[in-house]
């Protein structure tokens, strides 16, 4: 049977993890499509639908479904899940508030943060903050997966000519609703999606530095600002900024570490990138394990030279 991957959009736009979550579903079989619930979302599911690979666009529209609610996402795919031998959403916010609920509301076992497709019933995630990779082979009938971007190269934008198809909403539960949403806005890289990401640390000693260091420093190399736990925890930056287990999973071209130890949980959230790069004054912080680049020097002078020698 077919795959069915629920596309992550903000109603004008595609999001990038759309595309890496195609990828894994081509892995899981050769029919792919795509379910795209939104409202006002037309823009959107024509892009799907030049997806390579693609079969075919459902889009759903309705008000109902315009801030991807838990709820009425769920109905939707409930509602075509049967006609699927596969359901995959990205693992992100939004991938990881409406999976679960699928999964119990079909009596299935999740297979969550998948970065391998083995077969059609067996896949690879890590544990342990990723120091273990655990094989799970699933016997249900249909598998509720969420896919770990970073382990699937994304699928190209453009080159495919799948139909779309419009299906009329069902209606949800309406157990809750939508009251704001509080976003920082940024001319930068969005942190998930980013080519090239920089991260400051506890070792800045305040977001004072972390300011006067990193964002020139990012500046430069027209970056996304990133964080670990540490900094965050501190008050250096807003939460959003942080990368690690506890949150956002990022796989660069190029991941610069200032001031970083690389604490198993950070790790977790960065080692896939490409080229990674730290700046560390001490010669055994565990990020040196993971990083193609090194340099054991006292950031506060390192990072203007840096930043200096990139103008």
């Amino acid at each position: 049977m077919a795959a069915l991957v629920i596309a992550e959009h903000d109603n004008q736009s595609l999001k990038a993890a759309t595309l890496n979550t195609v990828a894994a579903a081509l892995q899981c079989s050769p029919e792919v499509d795509i379910l795209l619930a939104g409202s006002g979302a037309d823009a959107a599911a024509s892009a799907a639908a030049q997806i390579p690979g693609v079969r075919k666009v459902i889009q759903v529209d309705s008000p109902a479904l315009a801030d991807q609610l838990a709820e009425p996402l769920a109905a939707q795919i409930l509602a075509i899940a049967s006609n699927y031998s596969h359901l995959l959403a990205p693992a992100t916010a939004n991938g990881k508030n409406v999976m679960p609920r699928v999964a119990a509301k079909l009596d299935v076992a999740q297979l969550s943060d998948i970065i391998k497709v083995v077969s059609a019933d067996t896949f690879e995630r890590p544990i342990y903050a990723g120091n273990a990779i655990a094989t799970v082979q699933s016997s249900d009938g249909v598998k509720v997966i969420t896919v770990r971007t970073t382990g699937f190269d994304p699928i190209a934008e453009t080159g495919g000519s799948a139909a779309i198809e419009k299906l009329a909403s069902v209606e949800s539960a309406g157990k809750s609703s939508f009251v704001g949403r509080e976003l920082t806005k940024s001319d930068r890289p969005e942190l998930t999606a980013a080519k090239i990401i920089v991260s400051g640390g506890r070792g800045l000693g305040s977001g004072e530095k972390y300011q006067e260091l990193i964002a020139p420093l990012a500046d430069k190399l027209g970056a996304a600002l990133g964080a670990s736990r540490a900094a965050v925890d501190a008050g250096y930056v807003p939460n959003d900024y942080q990368v690690g287990q506890t949150g956002k999973i990022v796989a660069p071209l190029l991941y610069v570490a200032v001031g970083i130890s690389g604490a198993i949980q950070h790790l977790a959230g960065m080692k896939d990138s490409k080229v990674i790069v730290a700046i560390n004054k001490d010669p055994e912080a565990p990020i040196f394990s993971v990083a193609d680049y090194g340099l054991v020097a006292d950031l506060f002078t390192a990072v203007p030279e840096l930043t200096k020698a990139l103008s």
